[in-house]
């Protein structure tokens, strides 16, 4: 691993500040909150910065703070073990997204901004020995290659999936997102926050040079409903093979506003319109949880060795909007 300097910010203005000068300067520069990240990239050579900027000091952002209409603000320093723990009750698809990610140790070090802005785990894109569509190759390699955890939808210019569950939420609660830059922040809906491989095939986020996320946003209409869920491999620590976090508005007994949202399948959180059109204005039962989970396959264009991955898209789709409406879902407890 490359030595590099590490730069303590007095505030989040001049942490801005000094990414933007690095940029200007031609210096690789990093910002960091944990950590986990940044250090897993750094092991696999896949990254070797000149200076990291550590936010983990600094005491502003890093709070969760509730208005007086029942929303809520999520400072970027806050871990995902305390939004786990906190929102429960208020915002459930967020609570659970957290709440299952990584290992206890990292959630309780791990940061929301910081997995928000992680970086794909393509094979791939991570190893030092391949250079991939997206390290500045010509061709996105797991397209023909090893592709059985990669995207179903949208994978045309690049198969990477989106490894943030938390993010999958967010775009589902329809969050926003704020950041702060030398020139000044600005307030991004989540899902465009995410950016397709089509759009800038070397980024993943909105974020430009200096741009850090400092608070994450969430309004709670009246009859707000949510939910999380996902398929993985194992059940101890593992990368999901689908998720899925689905919201709405309870109007009567009918679900309003749907959003249905798709992780670990696609290079961006990727909504089901179908399923959110299918949805929309009825009350949700079991039929027609199953209905939109076919849905919710619309646009699917699998790889050599992923179509697997399509019946557990319809399943998790299926048994989040069951648990968001209250149904089981078959992934409860046993009595």
């Amino acid at each position: 691993m490359k030595s590099f300097e590490r730069i303590q910010p007095k505030s989040w203005e001049d942490a801005a500040l000094r990414l933007a000068a690095a940029r200007e300067k031609k210096i690789s520069s990093e910002a960091k909150g944990a950590g986990t990240e940044l250090l897993d990239r750094m092991k696999e050579y896949n990254l070797a910065p000149d200076q990291v900027v550590d936010l983990r000091r600094l005491t502003s952002h890093s709070s969760l703070q509730r208005n007086s209409s029942g929303g809520l603000s999520i400072g970027a320093l806050v871990t995902l073990s305390t939004i786990a723990s906190a929102l429960k009750a208020d915002f459930p698809a967020l609570a659970d997204a957290c709440e299952g990610a990584a290992t206890p140790q990292i959630r309780n070090a791990a940061t929301l901004a910081g997995n928000l802005c992680q970086r794909p785990r393509c094979w791939y894109f991570r190893s030092a020995e391949f250079q991939c569509l997206k390290k500045g190759g010509v061709e996105c390699l797991a397209k023909s290659g090893e592709n059985e955890f990669h995207a179903v939808f949208g994978n045309n210019t690049c198969a990477i999936v989106h490894p943030s569950a938390a993010g999958v939420a967010l775009v589902a609660l329809n969050a926003r997102i704020e950041t702060l830059a030398p020139g000044g922040g600005r307030m991004l809906a989540a899902a465009d926050f995410f950016v397709r491989p089509e759009v800038d095939i070397f980024a993943e986020n909105a974020l430009r040079p200096g741009e850090l996320v400092v608070e994450i946003h969430l309004e709670k209409p009246q009859g707000l409903r949510s939910a999380y869920r996902k398929i993985k491999q194992k059940q101890s620590f593992d990368w999901p093979l689908a998720d899925a976090a689905v919201s709405w508005r309870a109007e009567g007994g009918a679900a309003k506003d749907v959003r249905i949202v798709i992780g670990s399948s696609a290079p961006v959180p990727f909504r089901a319109k179908a399923a959110e059109a299918l949805v929309e204005g009825k009350r949700i039962d079991a039929a027609l949880a199953a209905r939109a989970g076919q849905a919710a396959l619309e646009g699917a264009t699998p790889l050599g060795k992923n179509a697997y991955k399509l019946p557990m898209v319809a399943a998790v789709v299926r048994r989040t909007l069951l648990a968001a409406a209250g149904l089981p879902d078959g992934t409860e407890e046993p009595a």
